[in-house]
């Protein structure tokens, strides 16, 4: 398994990092990494480049909302602890005297809302938010010394009480079919709804519970003696809570400290982690992924934190020896940041079988060790084919092509290589079973735009072990694709973050398939890197276009320029569909002096420069005045 070592990226490997887990967890709703590992990459950007809108950017669930509501008191994130340490750190900090009063609270897990007596809305950006009074016929607020209807004004979080999910939401169905897996999910869905007729119909029930609802009162020379009781205390709840809120009690003072953009300094979020359960294993599946096979636990159903546990990871096969794992065993799951469980120790179980096997479940052949992944050494498998392919279009961008897609596309014309789907025509495509006319035009112009990738992607397209697209641009920076190909083991070890075992892998590949890549490159237009660095050009882009957004960032990234998802007064250029459309990206571009462009005369490529006088400013004065978008 490949060492999480955020600490060891670069500025661009952070942000690409950083955006693909928010899209994860924001708007999929399938995290792959614990907060925890989340907050590192983050704190790691920091570090290298404390200006950017990256590290202070507040996230949202996506709601159906009736439109925005401007808060009277901006309502931002919390900074977030992992240990008792860290929350010691902070509060010895800014606390006045080891006495100073803390209030300690939950930190409940669903969506931060506000009720000002007339409208329900959700935190949003932390100025601005989402107007859900629409969903107010589901929501009960409980408050100090009231429970009822949301009729007064309140701070909070809108969850679904522990109890109200066990009895009420094992029957009640989410709109498509099936039931809620667990709660937070539960409250993300119903705010997702445009209609809540069906859920009222069913009696739903959310709860809206005010912030100052619970709050025990500890100073700050008890807090370590009594830190585990208080965890305690709180665990026994009824409410779906991912960790513990602590403020100084005296309201002046924890307003006098002020706020970043991002958070406020009087508060602080201690995050729990590594819920734990144990369980018995009772299989293992071995799926296909790119290059190796990776083991996945079969459990006996187990409850953690309110969620069925039935399959966990077991992250490769090394992991497997290293565990001494057997089927039977007694085995530990954990969750931690209440993400993708895995298995974390076991204990020999009274009825025990080898979890190995020996050929590959798709084609037959022997399997072999390569470093800690168990791998299919045919290279015309079938599924190690797929896994490939799949992997190369979208290193390409091209994200209407799926796995479902490839196959059929693999049995209709016999496809094994990337170039053979990138001569594909609209009229190739109908010949496919669900396409027509119009999915058939749209995934053929985004294959043939796809063509002019830059180098990075045609590089990481190519399936070399450990040559992402991140190790590509390093490869790049000095050389081009052609003198990349000509450079022997000791030269590619040479450079910085690559090492003898990649050189091989490089090497190896460029000698087996240089017929393959002759003829990928005879059908792409390779856009050569730019070297740049944290200083490059920002570049943001706003309203529909005609191709998908990673075209444009791509071009941006081969002209040396670092795009970016939000508008502050750092950013270089902002590029708009309809620059008189008066977005609200447009309104904070022309409030900050950002040069604005149309979509054509970026594409022309004649970008203009910066007047000395209108470059952004040093980037922490702008955070401190809580001029983020």
């Amino acid at each position: 398994m490949t060492a999480f070592e955020p600490e060891k990226m670069t500025i661009s490997q952070l942000e690409e990092q950083i955006k693909y887990h928010d899209q994860r967890y924001w708007d999929a709703n399938a995290p792959e990494i614990s907060d925890a590992d989340y907050d590192r990459l983050v704190e790691a950007l920091r570090k290298l480049d404390p200006g950017h809108e990256l590290v202070n950017l507040v996230h949202a669930v996506t709601v159906e909302s009736s439109g925005k509501v401007r808060h009277a008191e901006p309502m931002l994130s919390l900074d977030k602890a992992y240990s008792l340490e860290a929350v010691l750190e902070w509060a010895n900090k800014y606390a006045r005297s080891p006495r100073e009063i803390l209030l300690v609270e939950p930190k409940y897990d669903g969506i931060s809302a506000g009720f000002d007596g007339t409208i329900l809305a959700t935190r949003g950006d932390g100025d601005t938010g989402e107007n859900i009074s629409d969903k107010l016929p589901l929501i009960e607020l409980e408050a100090p010394g009231y429970t009822g209807k949301v009729d007064r004004p309140a701070r909070g979080e809108i969850i679904i009480r522990n109890d109200d999910f066990k009895n009420l939401y094992s029957s009640i169905t989410k709109k498509g079919g099936g039931t809620y897996k667990n709660s937070r999910n539960a409250v993300a869905g119903i705010m997702g709804l445009k209609d809540i007729s069906g859920m009222l119909i069913q009696k739903a029930k959310l709860t809206l519970v005010d912030y100052r609802l619970i709050s025990t009162q500890v100073t700050l020379e008890e807090l370590p003696r009594r830190w585990e009781e208080l965890k305690l205390e709180l665990a026994e709840l009824p409410y779906p809570m991912d960790g513990i809120v602590l403020k100084f009690a005296d309201e002046e003072f924890r307003r006098s400290l002020g706020s970043t953009a991002h958070h406020p300094r009087g508060e602080i979020a201690y995050k729990f982690t590594n819920l734990k359960c144990r369980t018995t294993l009772v299989g293992i599946e071995w799926s296909f992924g790119k290059n190796c096979l990776t083991p996945v636990a079969q459990l006996e159903p187990v409850d953690l934190s309110g969620i069925t546990i039935k399959r966990a990871s077991l992250h490769n096969a090394q992991n497997i020896e290293d565990m001494q794992i057997m089927i039977g065993d007694t085995v530990t799951v954990e969750r931690a940041g209440d993400v993708i469980p895995y298995i974390s120790a076991s204990s020999p179980g009274l009825f025990r079988s080898s979890p190995w096997i020996t050929k590959c479940p798709s084609c037959g052949t022997a399997l072999s060790r390569r470093g800690p992944e168990l791998c299919c050494t045919n290279r015309d498998c079938p599924e190690t084919v797929l896994f490939n392919l799949l992997a190369a279009v979208r290193n390409f961008g091209i994200e209407r092509l799926g796995e479902p897609t490839l196959r059929k596309l693999m049995e209709k014309f016999h496809i094994t290589k990337l170039h053979e789907i990138l001569t594909l025509t609209a009229d190739d495509l109908m010949q496919i079973e669900g396409f027509k006319e119009r999915s058939a035009g749209n995934l053929a112009r985004e294959i043939s735009k796809s063509r002019q990738a830059p180098e990075a992607n045609i590089i990481a397209a190519l399936n070399i072990p450990n040559v992402g697209i991140n190790i590509a641009a390093l490869l790049l920076e000095n050389y081009s694709i052609s003198e990349l190909r000509a450079l022997d083991e000791d030269t590619l070890s040479a450079i910085p973050g690559i090492g003898p075992e990649r050189a091989g892998a490089i090497v190896e590949s460029f000698a087996s398939g240089g017929e393959d890549i002759d003829r990928l490159l005879a059908v792409t237009t390779p856009l050569r890197q730019q070297n740049s660095s944290g200083d490059a050009p920002t570049i943001c882009f706003t309203g529909k276009m005609p191709e998908k957004r990673s075209f444009y960032e791509n071009l941006a990234k081969s002209r040396g320029m670092r795009p970016v998802d939000t508008v502050s007064s750092t950013l270089s250029y902002l590029v708009a569909a309809d620059p008189a459309s008066g977005s609200s990206k447009l309104k904070a571009a022309a409030k900050f002096n950002v040069t604005i462009l149309s979509l054509d005369e970026f594409l022309s490529g004649e970008t203009p420069e910066l007047p000395p006088e209108e470059k952004p400013e040093e980037p922490n004065a702008a955070w401190e005045r809580g001029e983020l978008f």
